[in-house]
Protein backbone atom coordinates (compact mmCIF):
# COMPACT_ATOMS: atom_id res chain seq x y z
CA UNK A 1 0.00 0.00 0.00
CA UNK A 2 1.33 3.42 -0.99
CA UNK A 3 0.70 6.42 1.24
CA UNK A 4 1.52 10.12 0.80
CA UNK A 5 4.92 11.13 2.19
CA UNK A 6 3.50 14.32 3.67
CA UNK A 7 0.14 15.99 4.35
CA UNK A 8 -1.22 19.45 5.08
CA UNK A 9 -3.40 19.76 8.19
CA UNK A 10 -6.02 22.50 8.21
CA UNK A 11 -6.79 23.37 11.84
CA UNK A 12 -10.43 24.29 12.48
CA UNK A 13 -10.41 24.44 16.29
CA UNK A 14 -10.43 28.22 16.60
CA UNK A 15 -13.61 28.57 14.51
CA UNK A 16 -15.49 25.33 13.89
CA UNK A 17 -14.26 24.00 17.22
CA UNK A 18 -15.29 26.95 19.38
CA UNK A 19 -18.36 28.32 17.61
CA UNK A 20 -20.86 26.24 19.59
CA UNK A 21 -19.42 26.88 23.05
CA UNK A 22 -22.14 28.43 25.20
CA UNK A 23 -19.68 30.47 27.24
CA UNK A 24 -18.23 33.38 25.29
CA UNK A 25 -14.52 32.73 24.79
CA UNK A 26 -12.43 35.89 25.40
CA UNK A 27 -10.60 37.23 22.36
CA UNK A 28 -7.29 36.86 24.19
CA UNK A 29 -7.88 33.13 24.70
CA UNK A 30 -8.66 32.63 21.01
CA UNK A 31 -5.50 34.50 20.07
CA UNK A 32 -3.38 32.46 22.46
CA UNK A 33 -4.89 29.26 21.07
CA UNK A 34 -3.95 30.32 17.54
CA UNK A 35 -0.45 31.39 18.61
CA UNK A 36 0.12 28.05 20.36
CA UNK A 37 -1.04 26.16 17.27
CA UNK A 38 1.41 28.11 15.13
CA UNK A 39 4.18 27.41 17.64
CA UNK A 40 3.36 23.71 17.34
CA UNK A 41 3.90 23.91 13.59
CA UNK A 42 0.38 24.33 12.21
CA UNK A 43 0.52 26.25 8.91
CA UNK A 44 -3.17 26.63 8.01
CA UNK A 45 -5.73 27.81 10.58
CA UNK A 46 -9.40 28.68 10.41
CA UNK A 47 -9.36 31.74 12.63
CA UNK A 48 -12.99 32.84 12.56
CA UNK A 49 -16.02 33.69 10.47
CA UNK A 50 -17.71 36.85 9.32
CA UNK A 51 -21.31 35.86 9.97
CA UNK A 52 -24.11 37.63 11.78
CA UNK A 53 -23.45 37.70 15.56
CA UNK A 54 -27.17 37.03 15.92
CA UNK A 55 -26.66 33.52 14.56
CA UNK A 56 -23.12 32.77 15.75
CA UNK A 57 -22.36 35.08 18.70
CA UNK A 58 -19.11 33.23 19.47
CA UNK A 59 -17.60 34.62 16.25
CA UNK A 60 -18.56 38.25 16.85
CA UNK A 61 -14.92 39.15 17.62
CA UNK A 62 -13.36 37.68 14.47
CA UNK A 63 -12.23 41.12 13.30
CA UNK A 64 -10.51 41.71 16.66
CA UNK A 65 -8.83 38.31 16.55
CA UNK A 66 -7.54 38.97 13.04
CA UNK A 67 -6.33 42.44 14.03
CA UNK A 68 -4.39 41.26 17.07
CA UNK A 69 -3.00 37.85 16.14
CA UNK A 70 0.62 37.75 15.00
CA UNK A 71 1.00 37.27 11.26
CA UNK A 72 3.53 34.91 9.68
CA UNK A 73 4.72 34.65 6.10
CA UNK A 74 4.28 30.88 6.06
CA UNK A 75 0.99 30.57 7.96
CA UNK A 76 -2.43 30.90 6.31
CA UNK A 77 -5.27 32.42 8.33
CA UNK A 78 -8.65 31.58 6.79
CA UNK A 79 -12.08 33.01 7.55
CA UNK A 80 -15.54 31.78 6.65
CA UNK A 81 -17.47 34.20 4.43
CA UNK A 82 -21.12 33.28 3.72
CA UNK A 83 -21.94 36.40 1.69
CA UNK A 84 -20.55 39.68 0.32
CA UNK A 85 -20.81 41.40 3.69
CA UNK A 86 -18.73 38.60 5.14
CA UNK A 87 -16.29 38.91 2.27
CA UNK A 88 -15.85 42.61 2.96
CA UNK A 89 -15.02 41.72 6.56
CA UNK A 90 -12.45 39.21 5.35
CA UNK A 91 -10.78 41.77 3.11
CA UNK A 92 -10.71 44.48 5.78
CA UNK A 93 -9.18 42.00 8.24
CA UNK A 94 -6.49 41.04 5.71
CA UNK A 95 -7.41 37.36 5.72
CA UNK A 96 -5.06 35.14 3.74
CA UNK A 97 -7.94 33.21 2.19
CA UNK A 98 -11.69 32.84 2.41
CA UNK A 99 -13.92 29.82 2.83
CA UNK A 100 -17.27 29.10 1.25
CA UNK A 101 -19.48 26.07 1.77
CA UNK A 102 -22.35 24.14 0.33
CA UNK A 103 -23.83 20.74 1.14
CA UNK A 104 -24.96 17.45 -0.32
CA UNK A 105 -28.15 17.53 1.79
CA UNK A 106 -31.03 19.75 0.69
CA UNK A 107 -32.68 19.72 4.14
CA UNK A 108 -29.40 20.60 5.87
CA UNK A 109 -28.86 23.45 3.42
CA UNK A 110 -32.30 24.84 4.21
CA UNK A 111 -31.78 24.60 7.97
CA UNK A 112 -28.19 25.87 7.85
CA UNK A 113 -28.45 28.80 5.43
CA UNK A 114 -32.16 28.92 4.52
CA UNK A 115 -31.81 28.09 0.86
CA UNK A 116 -31.42 25.16 -1.54
CA UNK A 117 -28.04 23.77 -2.61
CA UNK A 118 -28.29 25.45 -6.01
CA UNK A 119 -29.31 28.73 -4.41
CA UNK A 120 -26.34 28.53 -2.03
CA UNK A 121 -24.00 28.11 -4.97
CA UNK A 122 -25.55 31.11 -6.72
CA UNK A 123 -25.08 33.21 -3.56
CA UNK A 124 -21.39 32.41 -3.52
CA UNK A 125 -20.69 33.37 -7.14
CA UNK A 126 -20.25 37.11 -6.46
CA UNK A 127 -18.09 36.29 -3.43
CA UNK A 128 -15.81 34.08 -5.52
CA UNK A 129 -15.70 36.59 -8.36
CA UNK A 130 -14.67 39.33 -5.93
CA UNK A 131 -12.00 37.07 -4.46
CA UNK A 132 -10.62 36.30 -7.91
CA UNK A 133 -10.47 40.01 -8.68
CA UNK A 134 -8.66 40.67 -5.38
CA UNK A 135 -6.32 37.70 -5.74
CA UNK A 136 -7.68 36.03 -2.59
CA UNK A 137 -7.64 32.20 -2.60
CA UNK A 138 -10.98 30.44 -2.06
CA UNK A 139 -11.35 27.21 -0.10
CA UNK A 140 -14.66 25.32 -0.21
CA UNK A 141 -16.32 22.51 1.70
CA UNK A 142 -19.22 20.13 1.09
CA UNK A 143 -21.26 19.35 4.22
CA UNK A 144 -23.12 16.09 4.91
CA UNK A 145 -21.15 14.27 2.21
CA UNK A 146 -21.44 10.87 3.93
CA UNK A 147 -24.96 11.11 5.29
CA UNK A 148 -27.73 13.49 6.29
CA UNK A 149 -28.95 14.13 9.83
CA UNK A 150 -32.46 14.20 8.39
CA UNK A 151 -32.61 10.77 6.80
CA UNK A 152 -32.03 11.68 3.17
CA UNK A 153 -30.00 9.36 1.00
CA UNK A 154 -26.72 11.03 0.05
CA UNK A 155 -25.11 9.31 -2.93
CA UNK A 156 -21.46 9.64 -4.01
CA UNK A 157 -22.71 11.14 -7.28
CA UNK A 158 -24.51 13.91 -5.38
CA UNK A 159 -21.32 14.78 -3.51
CA UNK A 160 -19.31 14.73 -6.73
CA UNK A 161 -21.80 17.07 -8.43
CA UNK A 162 -21.58 19.75 -5.72
CA UNK A 163 -17.79 19.35 -5.49
CA UNK A 164 -17.36 19.93 -9.22
CA UNK A 165 -19.55 23.03 -9.13
CA UNK A 166 -17.46 24.50 -6.31
CA UNK A 167 -14.21 23.63 -8.08
CA UNK A 168 -15.44 25.06 -11.39
CA UNK A 169 -16.50 28.20 -9.56
CA UNK A 170 -12.88 28.78 -8.53
CA UNK A 171 -12.13 26.93 -5.28
CA UNK A 172 -8.52 25.73 -5.10
CA UNK A 173 -9.53 23.11 -2.52
CA UNK A 174 -12.78 21.25 -1.87
CA UNK A 175 -13.05 19.60 1.54
CA UNK A 176 -15.46 16.66 1.71
CA UNK A 177 -17.09 16.74 5.14
CA UNK A 178 -18.65 13.98 7.21
CA UNK A 179 -20.65 16.49 9.24
CA UNK A 180 -22.43 13.92 11.41
CA UNK A 181 -19.65 11.35 11.57
CA UNK A 182 -21.53 8.44 10.00
CA UNK A 183 -18.93 7.49 7.40
CA UNK A 184 -17.02 4.22 7.30
CA UNK A 185 -13.79 3.40 5.43
CA UNK A 186 -15.47 1.73 2.45
CA UNK A 187 -18.00 4.54 2.19
CA UNK A 188 -15.15 7.04 2.40
CA UNK A 189 -13.38 5.44 -0.57
CA UNK A 190 -16.58 5.31 -2.63
CA UNK A 191 -17.30 9.00 -2.06
CA UNK A 192 -13.72 10.13 -2.65
CA UNK A 193 -13.40 8.01 -5.79
CA UNK A 194 -16.57 9.62 -7.16
CA UNK A 195 -15.29 13.12 -6.40
CA UNK A 196 -11.85 12.31 -7.85
CA UNK A 197 -13.56 11.36 -11.12
CA UNK A 198 -14.73 14.94 -11.61
CA UNK A 199 -12.05 17.12 -9.97
CA UNK A 200 -8.29 16.64 -9.47
CA UNK A 201 -7.30 14.39 -6.57
CA UNK A 202 -4.77 16.90 -5.26
CA UNK A 203 -7.43 19.55 -4.57
CA UNK A 204 -9.65 17.24 -2.50
CA UNK A 205 -9.63 17.55 1.28
CA UNK A 206 -11.47 15.61 4.00
CA UNK A 207 -13.19 16.70 7.19
CA UNK A 208 -14.29 13.97 9.60
CA UNK A 209 -16.31 14.02 12.80
CA UNK A 210 -15.79 11.19 15.27
CA UNK A 211 -19.42 10.64 16.30
CA UNK A 212 -19.22 6.87 15.83
CA UNK A 213 -15.48 6.52 16.44
CA UNK A 214 -14.72 6.08 12.74
CA UNK A 215 -12.77 9.26 12.01
CA UNK A 216 -9.22 7.85 12.13
CA UNK A 217 -10.25 4.77 10.15
CA UNK A 218 -11.83 7.05 7.56
CA UNK A 219 -8.72 9.22 7.45
CA UNK A 220 -6.61 6.14 6.89
CA UNK A 221 -8.88 5.20 3.98
CA UNK A 222 -8.50 8.74 2.58
CA UNK A 223 -4.71 8.46 2.82
CA UNK A 224 -4.90 5.18 0.88
CA UNK A 225 -6.80 7.00 -1.86
CA UNK A 226 -4.04 9.62 -1.95
CA UNK A 227 -5.67 12.52 -0.11
CA UNK A 228 -3.14 14.91 1.44
CA UNK A 229 -5.42 17.70 2.72
CA UNK A 230 -6.82 16.88 6.16
CA UNK A 231 -9.07 19.01 8.39
CA UNK A 232 -8.73 18.59 12.14
CA UNK A 233 -9.57 20.28 15.44
CA UNK A 234 -7.27 20.53 18.45
CA UNK A 235 -8.64 18.59 21.46
CA UNK A 236 -11.45 17.31 19.23
CA UNK A 237 -13.44 20.52 19.67
CA UNK A 238 -16.55 21.18 17.66
CA UNK A 239 -19.87 20.03 16.33
CA UNK A 240 -22.59 21.55 14.19
CA UNK A 241 -25.62 23.45 15.53
CA UNK A 242 -27.70 22.60 12.45
CA UNK A 243 -26.91 18.87 12.35
CA UNK A 244 -28.54 16.96 15.21
CA UNK A 245 -26.18 14.39 16.71
CA UNK A 246 -23.01 15.89 15.27
CA UNK A 247 -20.25 15.64 17.86
CA UNK A 248 -16.71 16.89 17.76
CA UNK A 249 -14.22 16.95 14.92
CA UNK A 250 -11.42 14.41 14.85
CA UNK A 251 -8.65 15.65 17.17
CA UNK A 252 -5.53 17.08 15.55
CA UNK A 253 -3.27 15.35 18.05
CA UNK A 254 -4.85 11.95 17.33
CA UNK A 255 -4.18 12.43 13.63
CA UNK A 256 -0.59 13.59 14.18
CA UNK A 257 0.13 10.58 16.39
CA UNK A 258 -1.16 8.28 13.64
CA UNK A 259 0.78 10.11 10.94
CA UNK A 260 3.99 10.00 13.00
CA UNK A 261 3.54 6.26 13.39
CA UNK A 262 3.08 5.86 9.64
CA UNK A 263 6.12 7.95 8.76
CA UNK A 264 3.98 10.62 7.10
CA UNK A 265 5.28 14.15 7.61
CA UNK A 266 2.87 16.78 8.99
CA UNK A 267 5.39 19.35 10.25
CA UNK A 268 3.65 19.43 13.64
CA UNK A 269 5.28 18.94 17.04
CA UNK A 270 3.03 16.47 18.87
CA UNK A 271 4.30 17.48 22.32
CA UNK A 272 3.45 21.16 21.79
CA UNK A 273 0.16 20.23 20.18
CA UNK A 274 -0.93 18.16 23.18
CA UNK A 275 -0.02 21.03 25.50
CA UNK A 276 -2.21 23.27 23.33
CA UNK A 277 -5.08 20.79 23.58
CA UNK A 278 -4.87 20.87 27.36
CA UNK A 279 -4.57 24.67 27.38
CA UNK A 280 -7.93 25.18 25.66
CA UNK A 281 -9.56 22.22 27.45
CA UNK A 282 -8.51 23.52 30.86
CA UNK A 283 -10.02 26.88 29.99
CA UNK A 284 -13.27 25.20 28.95
CA UNK A 285 -13.29 23.20 32.17
CA UNK A 286 -13.37 19.73 30.67
CA UNK A 287 -10.81 17.20 29.39
CA UNK A 288 -10.15 16.90 25.67
CA UNK A 289 -11.97 14.07 23.91
CA UNK A 290 -8.66 13.15 22.28
CA UNK A 291 -7.25 9.79 23.35
CA UNK A 292 -3.72 10.94 22.57
CA UNK A 293 -4.05 14.12 24.65
CA UNK A 294 -5.18 12.07 27.63
CA UNK A 295 -2.50 9.40 27.16
CA UNK A 296 0.34 11.91 26.88
CA UNK A 297 -0.77 14.35 29.56
CA UNK A 298 1.61 13.01 32.18
CA UNK A 299 4.45 12.46 29.69
CA UNK A 300 4.80 16.04 28.50
CA UNK A 301 8.21 17.67 28.62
Amino acid sequence: MSYPTSVRLFEVGARDGLQNEKEVIPTEIKIELIERLVEAGVKAIETGSFVSPKWVPQMADTADVMAKVTRYDDVIFSVLTPNMKGYEGAVSSKADEIEIFSGASEIFSQKNINCSIDESLERFKPVVEAAKKDGLPVRASVSCAFGSPFGEEITPAMVADVSKKLFDMGAYEVSIADTIGVGTPIRTKLVLDAVANVIPLDVIGVHFHDTYGQALANLHAALEVGITRLDSSVAGLGGCPYAPGATGNVATEDIVYMLDGMGIESGIDLNKLVKTAWFISDFLGRPPVSSVAKALKNKLD
